[in-house]
């Protein structure tokens, strides 16, 4: 009887076997599923960390050569300004030469030659020169013109109004002559020099639209000489820059990471120009990053909904075997409740008909418990201390005297809270079975029931060989058992009962190797 019994045994632990190498190998995937993620992960940054330094380094070539061309634009603005300058110079001087002839022919005598003086004012065909005596009469006029009409008529009237401003914008030539008499030269820019100047107003005025226009795609703000207070921009959007905060907090950027471009232009002062990467840098920056977060989001989600339907085939799997073991129990248990009357009848021993009553009831215990699987279980306002006193002392009957059970509180301290009698029984009856193997049949089983203001915490400690950390979720995994027989069910009902049936948890509190294990069940009130 004992060879067929092992004989039986046999396919068991090779499927057992084959159970647990299935868990070791799932881990072993796992892990280099991870590893192969990782390296993904790190060979796509390193990528793109090498294709964005490529970039920064093109732009920055870029950014220098702009930057170069700015300040020798500002070089070139300068030099025209100074040459102007130099023309504006020039023009005094031959003004102040056309006054010296006029004093030269109103004092000279009659045997003077004046052919020279009258040359030069001659000459002067593009300076607009006015003169007028002590009274503001004017005397003399050339190249002064309004629209088409020369104003040669107003010979001999008094210089005023928007003429007097027009001819006032330098200081005229004071040129004294016959007893302290005086003569007054006033002349203002001539056309050429006029047409000059407004050539060179416009190049400054574009001088700071170009720079932003041609910055070669990156944010620039250009201040005035106190680095704060900006006169343009490019690459920013309006509605930013007329936030001051942003503005300050851009620039205080900027200038961590560029020097600002001094420039000096003429008749504008000092100006500074900061600028930063572009945005299109910036995004290939973060672009690596943002591309993880959403694969691992996909990922997720893909793992959440295969894992969901993992489980409810896992759950279909279970009902369907739970149903069809209490339905294959349910015959033979029949039969033996009609045997055990016929024995009544025919008048064997009471005491052997009783215990066979026991195993009976016992079975119809575990059909009725494998029934519940998949259905909805009805639970019922129980003393969780009596229960656990009444499936601690069934267990303890049916083990060796070796192993020692302790419950506190006693049976008389009421707990009471939602429990399905059988499944929980079961539970306990797993626990301490579990905690019977690791002690190998000797040692002391603690259970201690305690609560608080929401919640009933159930602990059953051992004293056997412990569970190494790294099992502590993996035991509840079904199939996982390190005992030489047995499925590996008996925990993964436990947590499917406290989880599915009783809305609780059930988890490693502790474990030390060599001295013992405690579970904890938490149940809520």
């Amino acid at each position: 009887m004992l060879e067929i019994k092992n004989k039986l045994c046999i396919p068991a632990l090779l499927t057992k076997k084959r159970i647990v190498d299935i868990y070791l190998r799932k881990r072993r995937w796992k892990l280099i599923l991870f590893a192969i993620a990782i390296i993904i992960v790190a060979t796509s940054l390193y990528y793109t960390n090498i294709l964005v330094n490529e970039i920064r380094k093109d732009e920055r070539k870029n950014v220098a050569i702009w930057a170069d061309a700015i300040h020798h634009k500002a070089d070139l603005v300068n030099i025209t300004n100074k040459l102007f300058e130099q023309i504006k110079d020039e023009e005094r001087r031959r003004v102040v030469t056309l006054a010296e002839a006029q004093r030269r022919i109103i004092t000279a005598t009659s045997n003077e030659d004046l052919n020279f003086f009258l040359e030069i004012i001659s000459n002067n065909t593009t300076i607009p020169v006015i003169i007028t005596g002590d009274d503001g009469m004017i005397s003399f006029v050339r190249n002064v013109k309004q629209g088409k009409d020369s104003l040669v008529s107003l010979v001999g009237t008094k210089l005023d109004g928007k003429l007097k401003k027009e001819f006032t914008k330098y200081s005229p030539i004071i040129v004294k002559y016959y007893r302290d008499k005086k003569i007054y030269l006033y002349y203002t820019d001539s056309n050429i020099y006029t047409e000059l100047k407004q050539v060179i107003d416009d190049l400054v005025d574009s001088f700071f639209a170009e720079v932003v226009l041609n910055s070669a795609s990156v944010p620039v703000i250009v201040t005035d000489s106190t680095g704060k207070n900006w006169t343009s921009y490019g690459n920013i959007t309006k509605k930013k820059m007329q936030d001051p905060v942003f503005v300050e907090k851009t620039l205080n950027s900027m200038a961590s990471r560029n020097t600002p471009i001094r420039v000096n232009l003429a008749n504008t002062g000092v100006h500074y120009i900061f600028f930063e990467d572009s945005f299109l840098l910036k995004q290939l920056q973060y672009y690596p990053y943002v591309q993880l977060a959403v694969i691992a989001v996909f990922l997720f989600i893909a793992y959440m909904l295969f894992s969901f339907a993992r489980k409810s085939e896992q759950n279909q799997v279970w009902v369907g075997m739970a149903k069809e073991t209490a339905h294959q129990l349910g015959t033979p248990l029949s039969s033996m409740v009609a045997w055990i009357e016929l024995l009544k009848l025919k008048g064997l021993d009471n005491e052997t008909v009783t215990e066979i009553e026991k195993d009976v009831q016992r079975l119809e215990t575990i059909t009725d418990r494998f029934s519940k699987i998949g259905s909805s279980a009805k639970l019922e306002k129980l003393n969780i201390v009596q229960v656990v006193h009444q499936a601690v002392g069934y267990i303890s009957t049916r083990t060796s005297q070796k192993v020692k059970f302790e419950v506190s509180p006693p049976p008389l301290k009421i707990m009471e809270i939602p429990l399905n009698l059988h499944l929980f029984e079961w539970v306990i009856e797993n626990l301490c079975k579990n905690a019977v193997d690791a002690m190998e049949g000797s040692g002391l089983i603690t259970i201690e029931i305690t609560d608080d203001v929401d919640h009933v915490h159930v602990d059953v400690s051992d004293t056997g060989k412990g569970i190494p950390k790294s099992r502590f979720k993996t035991i509840f995994h079904p199939g996982f058992t390190s005992k030489s027989r047995g499925w590996g069910l008996g925990l993964t009902l436990s947590k499917r009962i406290i989880q599915n049936y009783h809305n609780g948890k059930i988890f490693v509190k502790s474990s030390t190797l060599g001295k013992g294990t405690t579970f904890r069940i938490i149940l809520k009130k």
